[in-house]
């Protein structure tokens, strides 16, 4: 299992209700599940529909039970956004 830290970004951070929190998971979707935890119906639905940066890496397409975390890694929540 990796240690690191999720930060959250706009309507992200909005429905995780912090900015960033760490995580201790192997996986992306380990570390998801956890930061789902207790929260409400929109935070899942938001990060649903958000992009994942690994390290400033894209997750894109990949499932997440298939993207391993390094130690100490940063995992950016991008939900989308209007605008360009």
């Amino acid at each position: 299992m990796g240690k690191g830290v999720i930060r959250y970004w706009a309507a992200a951070r909005s429905a995780a209700g912090v900015d960033e929190e760490p995580f201790d998971a192997a996986t992306l979707a380990q570390a998801l599940e956890t930061a789902r935890g207790t929260r409400d119906a929109e935070f899942s639905r938001v990060v649903a529909r958000s992009s994942f940066l690994i390290d400033g890496d894209p997750v894109g397409t990949r499932p997440h039970d298939t993207v391993r975390l390094p130690e100490g890694a940063t995992v950016e929540v991008l939900p989308p956004f209007a605008g360009g």
